[in-house]
Protein backbone atom coordinates (compact mmCIF):
# COMPACT_ATOMS: atom_id res chain seq x y z
CA UNK A 1 0.00 0.00 0.00
CA UNK A 2 1.50 3.15 -0.87
CA UNK A 3 1.73 6.57 1.22
CA UNK A 4 -1.67 8.70 0.71
CA UNK A 5 -3.67 11.82 2.17
CA UNK A 6 -6.14 11.40 4.90
CA UNK A 7 -8.99 13.78 5.19
CA UNK A 8 -12.29 13.96 7.29
CA UNK A 9 -14.41 16.60 6.04
CA UNK A 10 -17.65 17.47 8.44
CA UNK A 11 -20.51 18.18 4.88
CA UNK A 12 -20.33 18.43 1.72
CA UNK A 13 -18.86 21.67 1.19
CA UNK A 14 -15.74 20.52 2.53
CA UNK A 15 -15.79 17.01 0.93
CA UNK A 16 -16.33 18.59 -2.65
CA UNK A 17 -12.83 20.57 -3.14
CA UNK A 18 -11.22 17.66 -1.57
CA UNK A 19 -12.18 15.07 -4.57
CA UNK A 20 -10.23 15.21 -7.58
CA UNK A 21 -11.30 15.76 -11.37
CA UNK A 22 -8.88 12.73 -12.42
CA UNK A 23 -9.94 8.83 -11.96
CA UNK A 24 -8.70 7.21 -9.33
CA UNK A 25 -6.39 9.45 -7.78
CA UNK A 26 -9.16 10.17 -4.72
CA UNK A 27 -11.25 7.48 -2.92
CA UNK A 28 -13.81 7.67 -0.54
CA UNK A 29 -13.95 5.50 2.93
CA UNK A 30 -17.19 4.46 4.63
CA UNK A 31 -16.66 1.23 6.49
CA UNK A 32 -13.59 0.20 5.23
CA UNK A 33 -15.04 -3.32 4.37
CA UNK A 34 -13.82 -3.04 0.49
CA UNK A 35 -11.45 0.06 0.12
CA UNK A 36 -9.09 -1.53 2.65
CA UNK A 37 -8.18 -4.92 0.90
CA UNK A 38 -8.29 -3.14 -2.05
CA UNK A 39 -5.75 -1.10 -1.25
CA UNK A 40 -3.18 -3.75 0.48
CA UNK A 41 -3.68 -5.57 -3.13
CA UNK A 42 -3.09 -2.10 -4.92
CA UNK A 43 -6.15 -3.27 -7.12
CA UNK A 44 -6.49 0.31 -6.07
CA UNK A 45 -3.58 3.40 -5.10
CA UNK A 46 -5.51 6.88 -4.64
CA UNK A 47 -3.24 9.66 -3.21
CA UNK A 48 -5.54 10.91 -1.16
CA UNK A 49 -8.91 8.81 0.90
CA UNK A 50 -11.48 10.82 1.97
CA UNK A 51 -13.34 9.59 5.07
CA UNK A 52 -17.52 10.52 4.49
CA UNK A 53 -18.61 8.87 7.86
CA UNK A 54 -19.23 12.14 9.67
CA UNK A 55 -20.38 14.46 6.56
CA UNK A 56 -23.76 15.86 7.78
CA UNK A 57 -25.64 15.61 5.01
CA UNK A 58 -24.85 11.82 4.34
CA UNK A 59 -25.68 10.75 8.25
CA UNK A 60 -29.56 11.45 7.75
CA UNK A 61 -32.65 9.63 8.05
CA UNK A 62 -35.68 11.67 7.40
CA UNK A 63 -39.19 11.24 6.02
CA UNK A 64 -40.56 14.50 4.03
CA UNK A 65 -44.01 13.77 4.27
CA UNK A 66 -45.07 16.26 1.38
CA UNK A 67 -43.08 14.10 -1.45
CA UNK A 68 -44.30 10.50 0.13
CA UNK A 69 -40.17 9.27 0.64
CA UNK A 70 -37.47 9.06 3.18
CA UNK A 71 -34.00 10.25 2.47
CA UNK A 72 -31.47 8.10 3.44
CA UNK A 73 -27.80 9.42 3.73
CA UNK A 74 -25.40 7.61 1.89
CA UNK A 75 -23.03 7.27 4.75
CA UNK A 76 -25.40 5.02 7.80
CA UNK A 77 -24.00 2.27 8.33
CA UNK A 78 -26.58 -1.26 7.71
CA UNK A 79 -26.64 -1.46 10.95
CA UNK A 80 -28.49 1.80 11.53
CA UNK A 81 -30.52 1.89 8.80
CA UNK A 82 -31.72 -1.78 9.52
CA UNK A 83 -33.34 -0.61 13.23
CA UNK A 84 -35.10 2.46 11.97
CA UNK A 85 -38.40 2.80 12.71
CA UNK A 86 -38.87 4.93 9.54
CA UNK A 87 -38.03 2.18 7.37
CA UNK A 88 -40.02 -0.49 9.15
CA UNK A 89 -42.69 -1.22 6.63
CA UNK A 90 -39.39 -2.32 3.62
CA UNK A 91 -39.33 -5.27 4.75
CA UNK A 92 -37.10 -5.91 1.60
CA UNK A 93 -34.44 -3.80 2.29
CA UNK A 94 -34.24 -5.59 6.37
CA UNK A 95 -34.28 -8.73 4.74
CA UNK A 96 -31.13 -7.70 2.55
CA UNK A 97 -29.42 -6.28 5.43
CA UNK A 98 -30.04 -10.03 7.36
CA UNK A 99 -28.51 -11.42 4.44
CA UNK A 100 -25.30 -10.51 4.84
CA UNK A 101 -25.14 -12.75 7.98
CA UNK A 102 -22.12 -10.88 9.17
CA UNK A 103 -22.51 -8.28 12.31
CA UNK A 104 -19.33 -6.82 11.28
CA UNK A 105 -20.03 -6.00 8.09
CA UNK A 106 -23.51 -4.48 8.64
CA UNK A 107 -21.91 -2.52 11.88
CA UNK A 108 -19.44 -1.35 9.20
CA UNK A 109 -20.19 -1.11 6.13
CA UNK A 110 -22.27 2.36 4.99
CA UNK A 111 -25.20 2.41 2.48
CA UNK A 112 -23.24 3.95 -0.08
CA UNK A 113 -20.08 1.54 0.24
CA UNK A 114 -22.24 -1.37 -0.12
CA UNK A 115 -24.25 -0.40 -3.54
CA UNK A 116 -21.18 1.12 -4.88
CA UNK A 117 -19.19 -1.91 -3.62
CA UNK A 118 -16.60 -3.05 -6.53
CA UNK A 119 -16.68 -6.80 -8.16
CA UNK A 120 -15.33 -9.69 -6.08
CA UNK A 121 -14.29 -10.93 -9.40
CA UNK A 122 -11.43 -12.89 -8.90
CA UNK A 123 -9.16 -11.33 -11.77
CA UNK A 124 -10.09 -8.07 -10.72
CA UNK A 125 -9.17 -8.40 -7.25
CA UNK A 126 -5.69 -10.07 -8.81
CA UNK A 127 -4.05 -6.87 -10.76
CA UNK A 128 -6.04 -8.14 -14.22
CA UNK A 129 -8.25 -5.34 -14.33
CA UNK A 130 -12.27 -4.69 -14.28
CA UNK A 131 -12.40 -6.33 -17.73
CA UNK A 132 -9.85 -9.01 -17.13
CA UNK A 133 -8.41 -8.59 -20.17
CA UNK A 134 -10.91 -7.39 -22.58
CA UNK A 135 -13.61 -10.71 -20.86
CA UNK A 136 -10.81 -12.88 -22.20
CA UNK A 137 -9.56 -14.26 -18.77
CA UNK A 138 -13.07 -14.88 -17.71
CA UNK A 139 -14.05 -16.43 -20.95
CA UNK A 140 -11.51 -19.14 -20.86
CA UNK A 141 -10.85 -19.33 -17.39
CA UNK A 142 -12.98 -19.68 -13.90
CA UNK A 143 -15.95 -18.49 -14.39
CA UNK A 144 -18.64 -20.07 -11.89
CA UNK A 145 -19.39 -17.14 -10.17
CA UNK A 146 -19.75 -14.81 -13.21
CA UNK A 147 -22.88 -13.31 -15.14
CA UNK A 148 -25.35 -15.13 -17.19
CA UNK A 149 -27.29 -11.97 -18.50
CA UNK A 150 -25.51 -9.35 -20.70
CA UNK A 151 -22.14 -10.58 -20.66
CA UNK A 152 -21.72 -10.43 -24.27
CA UNK A 153 -19.22 -7.38 -23.84
CA UNK A 154 -16.02 -7.51 -22.13
CA UNK A 155 -17.66 -6.78 -18.86
CA UNK A 156 -18.29 -10.46 -17.05
CA UNK A 157 -18.11 -9.61 -13.26
CA UNK A 158 -21.56 -9.63 -11.32
CA UNK A 159 -22.93 -6.20 -9.53
CA UNK A 160 -21.34 -7.17 -6.50
CA UNK A 161 -24.49 -5.22 -4.09
CA UNK A 162 -26.45 -7.15 -1.80
CA UNK A 163 -28.92 -4.06 -1.34
CA UNK A 164 -29.13 -2.51 -4.68
CA UNK A 165 -32.18 -5.24 -5.94
CA UNK A 166 -34.11 -4.35 -3.35
CA UNK A 167 -33.73 -0.77 -3.13
CA UNK A 168 -34.37 -0.60 -6.76
CA UNK A 169 -37.33 -3.10 -6.34
CA UNK A 170 -38.83 -0.14 -4.11
CA UNK A 171 -38.40 2.34 -6.54
CA UNK A 172 -35.16 4.20 -4.36
CA UNK A 173 -33.80 6.99 -6.09
CA UNK A 174 -30.17 8.15 -5.91
CA UNK A 175 -28.66 11.66 -5.06
CA UNK A 176 -25.91 12.67 -6.32
CA UNK A 177 -23.55 15.61 -5.64
CA UNK A 178 -21.29 17.37 -7.61
CA UNK A 179 -18.06 18.24 -8.47
CA UNK A 180 -19.66 21.77 -8.24
CA UNK A 181 -21.69 22.22 -4.29
CA UNK A 182 -24.91 23.37 -6.12
CA UNK A 183 -24.98 20.72 -8.81
CA UNK A 184 -27.39 18.32 -7.31
CA UNK A 185 -28.86 15.21 -9.51
CA UNK A 186 -31.89 12.96 -8.68
CA UNK A 187 -31.99 9.72 -10.85
CA UNK A 188 -33.53 6.20 -10.64
CA UNK A 189 -31.25 4.41 -8.58
CA UNK A 190 -30.75 1.80 -11.34
CA UNK A 191 -29.44 4.07 -13.34
CA UNK A 192 -26.54 4.45 -11.32
CA UNK A 193 -25.19 1.70 -12.88
CA UNK A 194 -23.30 0.95 -16.16
CA UNK A 195 -21.54 -2.07 -17.60
CA UNK A 196 -17.91 -0.55 -18.53
CA UNK A 197 -17.08 -0.40 -21.99
CA UNK A 198 -13.40 -0.08 -21.57
CA UNK A 199 -10.56 0.50 -18.73
CA UNK A 200 -11.62 4.07 -17.99
CA UNK A 201 -15.18 3.23 -16.89
CA UNK A 202 -16.42 1.52 -13.66
CA UNK A 203 -19.60 0.84 -12.56
CA UNK A 204 -21.92 3.03 -11.96
CA UNK A 205 -22.19 6.53 -13.77
CA UNK A 206 -20.71 8.72 -10.92
CA UNK A 207 -17.42 10.62 -12.26
CA UNK A 208 -14.39 12.63 -10.56
CA UNK A 209 -15.49 14.76 -7.88
CA UNK A 210 -18.73 13.38 -7.50
CA UNK A 211 -20.54 11.73 -4.31
CA UNK A 212 -23.77 9.28 -3.86
CA UNK A 213 -25.31 11.02 -1.11
CA UNK A 214 -28.29 10.60 -0.29
CA UNK A 215 -31.33 7.33 -1.55
CA UNK A 216 -34.90 8.35 -2.00
CA UNK A 217 -36.83 6.05 -0.57
CA UNK A 218 -41.03 6.30 -1.26
CA UNK A 219 -42.77 5.88 1.53
CA UNK A 220 -44.61 2.47 1.23
CA UNK A 221 -48.16 2.73 0.50
CA UNK A 222 -49.16 -0.34 3.16
CA UNK A 223 -50.27 0.67 6.55
CA UNK A 224 -47.50 2.66 8.50
CA UNK A 225 -45.63 0.40 10.73
CA UNK A 226 -46.90 -2.77 8.84
CA UNK A 227 -44.84 -5.12 6.53
CA UNK A 228 -45.37 -4.17 2.79
CA UNK A 229 -45.65 -6.38 0.02
CA UNK A 230 -41.86 -6.21 -0.74
CA UNK A 231 -39.49 -9.08 -0.41
CA UNK A 232 -35.43 -9.77 -1.19
CA UNK A 233 -34.49 -13.68 -1.41
CA UNK A 234 -30.98 -14.47 -2.12
CA UNK A 235 -29.98 -18.29 -3.10
CA UNK A 236 -26.48 -19.12 -0.94
CA UNK A 237 -23.80 -21.48 -0.07
CA UNK A 238 -24.59 -21.88 3.23
CA UNK A 239 -25.60 -19.69 6.27
CA UNK A 240 -22.04 -17.75 6.42
CA UNK A 241 -21.68 -14.41 5.51
CA UNK A 242 -20.03 -15.51 1.53
CA UNK A 243 -21.99 -13.33 -1.72
CA UNK A 244 -25.24 -15.00 -2.75
CA UNK A 245 -24.96 -16.86 -5.78
CA UNK A 246 -28.23 -15.26 -7.10
CA UNK A 247 -30.40 -13.03 -5.62
CA UNK A 248 -33.89 -11.18 -6.11
CA UNK A 249 -36.01 -8.78 -5.00
CA UNK A 250 -39.71 -8.03 -5.78
CA UNK A 251 -41.79 -5.17 -4.72
CA UNK A 252 -45.78 -5.95 -5.29
CA UNK A 253 -48.75 -3.40 -5.01
CA UNK A 254 -51.52 -5.68 -4.26
CA UNK A 255 -55.78 -4.58 -4.61
CA UNK A 256 -57.86 -7.08 -3.39
CA UNK A 257 -55.34 -9.97 -3.75
CA UNK A 258 -54.75 -8.85 -7.34
CA UNK A 259 -51.39 -7.95 -8.50
CA UNK A 260 -51.71 -3.79 -9.66
CA UNK A 261 -47.99 -3.29 -10.32
CA UNK A 262 -44.66 -5.18 -9.66
CA UNK A 263 -41.22 -4.32 -9.87
CA UNK A 264 -38.73 -7.96 -9.73
CA UNK A 265 -34.68 -7.17 -9.69
CA UNK A 266 -32.37 -9.78 -9.91
CA UNK A 267 -29.06 -9.62 -8.43
CA UNK A 268 -25.25 -11.10 -8.24
CA UNK A 269 -26.40 -12.33 -12.49
CA UNK A 270 -25.27 -9.62 -14.48
CA UNK A 271 -22.95 -6.66 -14.23
CA UNK A 272 -25.74 -4.33 -13.22
CA UNK A 273 -28.43 -5.10 -10.87
CA UNK A 274 -31.50 -6.87 -13.69
CA UNK A 275 -34.72 -5.22 -13.87
CA UNK A 276 -36.81 -7.88 -15.24
CA UNK A 277 -39.74 -6.65 -17.26
CA UNK A 278 -40.90 -9.66 -18.18
CA UNK A 279 -41.53 -10.70 -14.80
CA UNK A 280 -42.70 -7.88 -13.76
CA UNK A 281 -45.38 -7.55 -17.09
CA UNK A 282 -46.46 -11.58 -16.20
CA UNK A 283 -47.79 -10.89 -12.69
CA UNK A 284 -50.28 -7.72 -13.12
CA UNK A 285 -53.65 -8.26 -13.58
CA UNK A 286 -53.66 -12.11 -11.78
CA UNK A 287 -53.27 -13.17 -8.11
CA UNK A 288 -50.17 -15.02 -6.73
CA UNK A 289 -49.87 -18.66 -6.65
CA UNK A 290 -46.92 -21.08 -6.57
CA UNK A 291 -47.65 -21.69 -9.96
CA UNK A 292 -47.55 -17.83 -10.84
CA UNK A 293 -45.08 -17.53 -9.10
CA UNK A 294 -42.73 -20.05 -10.70
CA UNK A 295 -43.57 -18.59 -14.27
CA UNK A 296 -42.18 -15.10 -13.16
CA UNK A 297 -39.16 -17.40 -12.59
CA UNK A 298 -38.93 -18.75 -15.55
CA UNK A 299 -39.73 -15.54 -17.54
CA UNK A 300 -36.95 -13.64 -15.53
CA UNK A 301 -33.92 -16.29 -16.87
CA UNK A 302 -35.54 -16.59 -20.23
CA UNK A 303 -33.02 -14.64 -21.74
CA UNK A 304 -29.43 -16.07 -20.49
CA UNK A 305 -26.59 -16.54 -21.56
CA UNK A 306 -24.43 -18.81 -19.29
CA UNK A 307 -20.73 -18.88 -19.52
CA UNK A 308 -18.94 -22.03 -19.63
CA UNK A 309 -19.05 -23.51 -16.14
CA UNK A 310 -22.05 -20.89 -14.65
CA UNK A 311 -25.15 -22.51 -16.14
CA UNK A 312 -25.77 -23.34 -12.58
CA UNK A 313 -26.52 -20.28 -11.57
CA UNK A 314 -30.03 -19.83 -14.59
CA UNK A 315 -31.74 -22.14 -12.50
CA UNK A 316 -31.18 -20.40 -8.98
CA UNK A 317 -31.63 -17.47 -10.00
CA UNK A 318 -35.35 -18.55 -11.26
CA UNK A 319 -35.35 -20.03 -7.58
CA UNK A 320 -34.66 -16.60 -6.23
CA UNK A 321 -37.52 -14.72 -8.00
CA UNK A 322 -39.88 -17.30 -7.60
CA UNK A 323 -39.74 -17.31 -4.34
CA UNK A 324 -39.25 -13.65 -3.89
CA UNK A 325 -43.04 -13.48 -5.91
CA UNK A 326 -44.26 -15.72 -3.07
CA UNK A 327 -42.47 -13.82 -0.30
CA UNK A 328 -43.77 -10.53 -1.02
CA UNK A 329 -47.24 -11.74 -1.33
CA UNK A 330 -46.65 -13.38 2.21
CA UNK A 331 -47.26 -16.76 0.75
CA UNK A 332 -44.70 -19.81 2.13
CA UNK A 333 -41.71 -20.38 -0.37
CA UNK A 334 -40.37 -23.48 0.61
CA UNK A 335 -36.97 -22.29 1.37
CA UNK A 336 -34.88 -22.40 4.55
CA UNK A 337 -35.99 -18.72 5.78
CA UNK A 338 -39.74 -20.18 6.27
Amino acid sequence: MKNFEYAQPRNVAQLLPLLSPTAGEVELLGGGTDLVGLMRSNVVAPDRVVNITDVAEMRVVQRLPDENVTVIGAALRLDEIHEHSELASHPALHQAICGTRSMQFQSQSTLGGELCRRPRCWYFRDGHGLLADGGRLVAEGDNRYHAIFDNQGPAKFVSASRLAPALIALGAEAVVVGPAEDYVQTIALEDLYRTPADETERETILQPGQVLAQIRLPDDSATPGLPGNNASYEVRHGEGPDDPLAAAAAALTLEGGVVQEAKIVLGQVAPTPRVSTEASQLLVGRKIDETLAQQAGRAAVAAASPLSNNEYKVQLAEVAVTRAVLKAAGLPTGGFDE
